[in-house]
């Protein structure tokens, strides 16, 4: 769980109705930093589903003429597409109606018309997990919220290369972008006492 209780400023749950999950690029590439969420990120998958929350995967990858700045800030070190590395880790159990957002930057809403398969959808709100927490998983929230979505922030079902980024982002979208949520307090918001 973590310490986010010391930045948390407000608390509320998500409204299963209107609610969509996003796992952020939880691909082979990343793979040594989602183990250790991975039984997280499957509960809440699990809580999301029985919630009948829509659950949309997200996959970054790169074609050799989209790499732009991230492959000058990488030093060309990208995931490209048709690549093992560019595929969802096979222990996410995800399901064929599944959607899967390609995307290409840090933002899943950037380039894609996630925006609008929400609001098809009747999505107001997200809950934001997957890799890296202060990379694609920040950078999508931020975007989320200035289109207009309420966003919840998993504290325990994301993860980055080292902890003091992963508070650091938790710290500033605390203070004006998202509500957290853990395993444990998604399943009480959901399902109260059952």
């Amino acid at each position: 769980m973590g310490s986010y209780k010391k930045y948390e400023k407000r608390e509320r749950n998500p409204d299963p109705k209107t609610s969509a999950l996003l796992v952020i690029d939880v691909q082979n590439y990343f793979s040594s930093m989602a183990h250790p969420i991975l039984p997280n990120l499957l509960q809440t998958i699990q809580l999301c589903r029985r919630a009948s929350i829509p659950v949309i995967f997200t996959r970054h990858s790169h074609t050799d003429a989209d790499g732009g700045m991230l492959a000058e800030w990488w030093n060309g070190d990208l995931i490209m597409d048709g690549t093992a590395e560019a595929e969802l880790m096979p222990e996410l159990e995800k399901l064929p109606e599944d959607m899967v957002v390609g995307k290409n930057t840090y933002s899943a809403f950037r380039n894609t018309r996630l925006a609008e398969q929400l609001r098809e959808m009747g999505v107001e709100e997200v809950i934001v997990t997957g890799v890296m927490t202060n990379l694609c998983c920040e950078t999508t929230a931020r975007e989320a919220f200035v289109r207009g979505f309420r966003v919840f922030f998993s504290t325990d079902a994301t993860a980055t290369s080292d902890l003091e980024l992963h508070e650091a982002t938790l710290k500033n979208l605390a203070y004006g972008f998202a509500y957290f949520v853990d395993c444990k307090r998604l399943r009480e918001g959901l399902f109260g006492n059952q």
